[in-house]
C-alpha cells in the first residue's frame, strides 16, 4: 500500500520512514520498562450482551497474571498517582484531584454532590467503559510475558465479536445490506463498489469511526500473521512470520481490493493516535509528573525517554487535524460527538465477551488506548487550556489510561514496522 491517505494530508511513505527509523526502537525500549509492562485488568467481567460463557480451552489463550511480589510497590500503591509526595498524601491528593477547590465549610451532603458531578464530568470525557481496577477480580499482568500473537482462537466465536462491532456499532444505515465485517465473504465487486461509495457518502466523523475500527482490526491481524505458531512439538515451539496468512488477509487480489483498504485504515489509526500523543505533551512535561514505580533513577530516566519520544512525535510534519471533526453546527456537532463516544464505549464493553483471555487482554488494552487518545483529542478540559497555558489540572489521565495509551500505540507502531518486514519477505519470495 502506497500514497496518500483519505481525509488526511499525509502519505504512507512519510509514516513508514518516521515510524520505522525514528520512533519504533525508542518506543519499544520505553514499553519494556516496569511502568509500562504491568497492566491491571479484570478479565473476569461477564459479557454484558449475551449469556454465552464459552471460553477458549487452547493453551495459548491463557493469561498468566503476576504474583503480588512481582509488581513494584510504587505501581501497586499508586493507581493514578504521579509522584512519591502524592502517594504519601493520598487522601489530600484524592480530595484535590476529585473535588477541585471545594469550600471546606460546605455541608457533607453538598460535598458529596460535588464529588458526583466531578465524577460525571470526568466520565463524560471518557470514550471507554473503564475496568473497575479496585475489584478483587482485577489482577496485574506482565505484558512482556503475555505477548499478543496467534493463539488459534478463530471460527464462529471470533467472527461473532467482530460482527457485533461492525454491524451494530459502526453507524451502518439499514439500507446497506452488505456486511461491514470484512471477515464476511465478499459478494462480488459491484456490491463492493456500492459499499465504498456509501462509505464515501458518510460524514467525515462516521467515516473516521469506521476507519478506526477497521484499522484496529487490521493491526491485530498483522500481529497474528507476524507472530504465528509455525511449529508446536514437545521439542520446540516456534513463532514467526506466516506470509500465506498475511496474504490471505491483505493481498489485493485474494481480498478483491479489500486488503489494501484495511492497511490504509491502519495508517489512519496511526495518525489519530500520533496526534493525540503530540497534543498531550504538556501534561507529561509538568514537573510534578513522574512515571512512578518507586525506583527514582529508573523513573527519571523513563520520563526523559518519554519526553524525547513525545518531542519527536510533535516534530512530525503532517499531523492529522482533529479540528476537521465535529466542526459544523455546534448543536449537531455535539450530538454527533456524543453518539461517537457512546458507540466507542459500547465496543470497549464488547471486549468482555471475547472467549480467548489473551485476545481479551489485548483487545481491552487496545480499545482503552484508542479511547484515551480520543479523550485527549476531544476533551473540552484539555482544549480549553491548550496550548498557551499548558493543560488544566482538571484534565488528568489515570495510570491505566497512560499505560494503555502508549502500549496501544506501540502495537500500531509494531504493525507498521511489520509491514516493512512482510514487504521484504514477499520481495524475496518473488
Amino acid at each position: 500500500v502506497t500514497g496518500y491517505l483519505d481525509d488526511c494530508t499525509c502519505d504512507v511513505e512519510t509514516i513508514d520512514r518516521f515510524n520505522n527509523y525514528k520512533l519504533f526502537p525508542r518506543l519499544q525500549k520505553l514499553l519494556e520498562s516496569d511502568y509500562f509492562r504491568y497492566y491491571k485488568v479484570n478479565l473476569k467481567r461477564p459479557c454484558p450482551f449475551w449469556n454465552d460463557t464459552s471460553q477458549c480451552g487452547i493453551r495459548d489463550c491463557a493469561v498468566k497474571p503476576c504474583q503480588s511480589d512481582e509488581v513494584p510497590d510504587g505501581i501497586k500503591s499508586a493507581s493514578y498517582k504521579y509522584s512519591e509526595e502524592a502517594n504519601n498524601l493520598i487522601e489530600e491528593c484524592e480530595q484535590a484531584e476529585r473535588l477541585g477547590a471545594v469550600d471546606e465549610s460546605l455541608s457533607e451532603e453538598t460535598q458529596k454532590a460535588v464529588l458526583q458531578w466531578t465524577k460525571h464530568d470526568d466520565s463524560s470525557d471518557n470514550f471507554c467503559e473503564a475496568d473497575d481496577i479496585q475489584s478483587p477480580d482485577a489482577e496485574y499482568v506482565d505484558l512482556l510475558l503475555n505477548p499478543e500473537r496467534y493463539t488459534g482462537y478463530k471460527g464462529p466465536d471470533a467472527w461473532k465479536i467482530w460482527n457485533v462491532i461492525y454491524e451494530e456499532n459502526c453507524f451502518k444505515p439499514q439500507t446497506i445490506k452488505r456486511p461491514l465485517n470484512p471477515l464476511a465473504s465478499s459478494q462480488g465487486k459491484n456490491k463492493e463498489n456500492t459499499f465504498y461509495s456509501w462509505l464515501e457518502g458518510l460524514c467525515v466523523e462516521k467515516r473516521a469511526f469506521y476507519r478506526l475500527i477497521s484499522g484496529l482490526h487490521a493491526s491485530i491481524n498483522v500481529h497474528l500473521s507476524a507472530r504465528y505458531l509455525l511449529q508446536d512439538t514437545w521439542l520446540e515451539t516456534k513463532w514467526g512470520h506466516n506470509v500465506t496468512e498475511f496474504q490471505q488477509r491483505f493481498d489485493a487480489v485474494l481480498t478483491e481490493g479489500e486488503g489494501p483498504r484495511r492497511l490504509k485504515n491502519l495508517y489512519f489509526l496511526y495518525l489519530i493516535e500520533l496526534r493525540a500523543l503530540s497534543k498531550v505533551l504538556p501534561f507529561f512535561e509538568r514537573p510534578d509528573f513522574q512515571l512512578f514505580t518507586g525506583n527514582k533513577i529508573q523513573d527519571a530516566e523513563n520520563k526523559m525517554l518519554l519526553l524525547e519520544i513525545l518531542h519527536e512525535i510533535k516534530s512530525f510534519p503532517l499531523h492529522f487535524d482533529e479540528n476537521s471533526l465535529f466542526a459544523g453546527d455546534k448543536k449537531e456537532a455535539q450530538k454527533l460527538k456524543e453518539d461517537f463516544r457512546l458507540h466507542f464505549r459500547n465496543i470497549s464493553r464488547i471486549m468482555d465477551c471475547v472467549g480467548c483471555f489473551k485476545c481479551r487482554l489485548w483487545g481491552k488494552l487496545q480499545t482503552q488506548g484508542l479511547g484515551t487518545a480520543l479523550k485527549i483529542l476531544f476533551s473540552e478540559k484539555l482544549i480549553a487550556n491548550m496550548p498557551e497555558s499548558g493543560p488544566s489540572y482538571e484534565f488528568h489521565l489515570t495510570r491505566q489510561e497512560i499505560v494503555s495509551l502508549f502500549n496501544a500505540f506501540g502495537r500500531i507502531s509494531t504493525s507498521v514496522k511489520e509491514l516493512e518486514n512482510f514487504r521484504n519477505l514477499l520481495h524475496n519470495i518473488h
